[in-house]
């Protein structure tokens, strides 16, 4: 796998860092391919339980690599094609629709600024852990270009529609303290604390009834597009399914023993 993303698991949690600093983790060709295969693997492992996903350095991602992006541009023009903006079908909507769709946690530990489609890879998580020095912007109006990322779909069900648009039309830097009032943010640590803490929370989420999370998931997503009948109808479908579960009698077990549960995810 590409070294601009590192991949690593150990004790059921998949660790996926964005690894070009000297570029702000702005993703030109190889990343993208490598982030989304790094996902796709995590979500296809079943040794997998939950997923962090972080960077190096200064930023968490600032989206696109514009000097690419440049470059395939005047290509694009040279050969009249249109090449370039195939990106947001080969890689970007893959990327949101592994986080989103994977039957596990991911949890987003946002180092540094989240700008464009890394702000969208965090809004995808299911949870953020955010430095206190961090930032986020939607950027893409500030060059010309419309939310994708999911950004459409994910910002307006965090913070509002209103807001959302807010933020899309007149693109700032959101900082960390912002971003925690308006629900951007799940947890604020202080940055020297981020790696730890963002990787205790994704670990603690690792160890837990992961095929309920996975449930959690499917539920929320569900109740975003349907009515209230048919969101009750979905969870009676995924509470039978849960209460069925190996981790759901391991748990009723350990609370009438005043025991801590170990899930086993089945």
């Amino acid at each position: 796998m590409a070294d601009t993303v590192l991949y690593e698991v150990s004790d059921g949690l998949a660790t996926i860092t964005i690894n070009r600093p000297e570029a702000m983790n702005a993703m030109n060709t190889e990343a993208k391919e490598a982030l989304r295969d790094a996902l796709r693997a995590a979500g296809d492992d079943t040794a997998v339980r939950a997923v962090l996903l972080t960077a190096i350095g200064r930023a968490f991602c600032v989206g696109q690599d514009l000097k690419e992006h440049v470059s395939s541009l005047a290509a694009d023009r040279e050969a009249g094609t249109g090449r370039t903006m195939t990106t947001v079908r080969e890689h970007y909507n893959p990327i949101l629709r592994t986080i989103t769709g994977m039957p596990k946690p991911v949890v987003a530990g946002v180092n540094g600024v989240a700008a464009g489609a890394g702000f969208g890879f965090a809004l995808a998580a299911d949870y953020r852990v955010v430095a206190d020095t961090a930032a986020f912007n939607t950027s893409f109006a500030g060059v010309a270009l419309t939310a994708d990322s999911g950004v459409s779909w994910t910002l307006p069900r965090v913070v509002g529609p209103g807001r959302a648009a807010d933020l899309l039309f007149f693109p700032r830097s959101i900082p960390a303290r912002e971003a925690y009032e308006l629900g951007i943010a799940n947890k604020l640590v202080p940055a020297g604390e981020l790696a730890a803490e963002a990787a205790a929370v994704a670990r603690a989420l690792a160890a837990g009834p992961t095929l309920a999370y996975a449930a959690l998931k499917e539920s929320l997503a569900y109740g975003a597009g349907h009515t209230l009948d048919e969101a009750l109808e979905k969870e009676d479908e995924l509470q039978t399914r849960a209460g069925a579960s190996q981790d759901h009698a391991i748990a009723v077990e350990a609370f009438l023993a005043k025991e801590k549960p170990r899930y086993v995810g089945r």
